[in-house]
C-alpha cells in the first residue's frame, strides 16, 4: 500500500511535473541527497551511514539497500545489512535489481514509493544504468525524492549516478586531456554537476577537469573517500566524514577543447576551485542569525547552482 493520496499509476504519471509544485507534498522535511565518495566507515563510528539513517526517519525508517551496481548483489546486501542492524535499524531491506524487467516490476515500484530512505551501493555505474535507465523504478526514485522527500544516498558508483550527466569511466591524467573522461546519463537527482568519487585518493582532479572541458555549463564535484556531500534541495550543502569535497566551477572559463585532438592537453582559463572540508555547511541563507557563515560570492553562486531543484525525470 503506497503511503500517499496517490496510487502507483498516478504517481508515475507525474513525469512532466517539476519540483516547485510538489516539493513538500508529503509534509516532510526538504529532500536530501547523501552522496558518498566511497569507502565509508562501516566498522567504527559510521558517521556517514548514521547520518543517512537519521535522515531516513531513524532506526524505524523504511530503508532500502539498492545493489544494482554490484556484480555480487547478495554479498553487497549482506555487508550493509549487518552494518544497519548494528546501528539499530529495524526496517532495512534489500532491493535487488538484475534486469530491466525487475526494474519495471510493480512490487519494485511500490517498495521504492514507500521508502523513507534508499541507499545505492557501489559497483559499476554503467551496470546500474543498464538496469535502471528509462524504467519505472528510475521514475519512482524521482517521485520518492521530489514528492515524498525520501532521503536518497549513494556511495562510489552510487554517487556517480546521482548526476544527470554521469562520469561513466575515464583515465586519470595528471594534466587535463581531451577525451580522458567518458560521459553518460545518470539518474539525474543533481542536474547541474558532474560527480566523481574516491577523488583525492585516486588523484582524479585531472579527470574531472577533463570532463568539465566537455561540459563547461556544469559544476565538477569531487568527493573524497569516507566523505559525504549532503545536498539539501533548494537550500545548500554540508560536508561530513573525514575528507573534503572539491567544487570546480568552469562556467566562465575559456578552453581550447574544440580546437585540439584526442589526448592532447587542455587549456582551461578562469576556472574557480573551492575545497570544502568535512564539518562545514554552506547555505544560501544562514541557519540562524548567530551563524551567518559568510563566504565568497563565487561559492555562494556555485552552491545555489548545485542545490537548485531539478525536474522529475522519466
Amino acid at each position: 500500500m503506497i503511503h500517499s493520496k496517490f496510487n502507483r499509476r498516478q504517481l508515475l504519471a507525474f513525469g512532466a511535473v517539476t519540483l516547485p509544485t510538489w516539493s513538500f507534498a508529503a509534509n516532510r522535511d526538504p529532500a536530501l541527497l547523501v552522496i558518498v565518495g566511497g569507502a565509508e566507515d562501516r566498522l567504527k563510528d559510521k558517521v556517514i551511514l548514521r547520518r543517512f539513517l537519521e535522515l531516513s526517519d531513524g532506526v524505524n525508517g523504511n530503508v532500502l539497500i539498492l545493489t544494482a551496481a554490484s556484480s555480487d548483489q547478495a554479498a553487497s546486501w549482506a555487508g550493509y545489512e549487518q552494518v544497519f542492524r548494528e546501528m539499530g535499524a529495524t526496517k532495512t531491506s534489500h532491493l535487488p535489481i538484475y534486469s530491466v524487467e525487475d526494474a519495471n516490476a510493480p512490487d519494485t515500484v511500490d517498495r521504492i514509493l514507500n521508502a523513507d530512505g534508499i541507499f545505492i551501493t557501489g559497483g559499476d555505474q554503467r551496470r546500474l544504468m543498464e538496469r535502471l535507465a528509462g524504467t519505472d523504478a528510475a521514475h519512482a526514485l524521482h517521485i520518492a525524492f521530489h514528492v515524498r522527500s525520501c532521503c536518497i544516498g549513494g556511495t562510489s558508483a552510487g554517487a556517480a549516478v546521482m548526476s544527470h550527466v554521469m562520469l561513466a569511466e575515464g583515465d586519470t591524467p595528471q594534466i587535463p586531456e581531451k577525451d580522458a573522461a567518458v560521459l553518460g546519463v545518470g539518474l539525474g537527482f543533481v542536474s547541474n554537476a558532474i560527480i566523481d568519487q574516491h577523488f583525492s585518493q585516486r588523484r582524479r582532479l585531472g579527470r574531472l577537469l577533463s570532463a568539465l572541458a566537455q561540459r563547461p555549463d556544469l559544476l565538477g564535484v569531487g568527493i573524497d573517500e569516507d566523505t559525504a556531500l549532503l545536498i539539501e534541495r533548494g537550500r545548500g550543502i554540508e560536508v561530513i566524514g573525514k575528507g573534503t569535497v572539491t567544487l570546480i566551477d568552469g562556467r566562465r572559463m575559456r578552453t581550447n577543447y574544440r580546437d585540439v585532438g584526442s589526448s592532447e592537453r587542455l587549456e582551461m582559463l578562469g576556472v574557480t576551485l573551492h575545497v570544502l572540508p568535512a564539518g562545514n555547511h554552506y547555505y544560501n541563507e544562514p541557519l540562524t542569525r548567530l551563524d551567518p557563515k559568510p563566504f565568497p560570492s563565487s561559492l555562494h553562486d556555485a552552491v545555489g547552482f548545485l542545490a537548485a531543484p531539478g525536474p522529475i525525470r522519466d
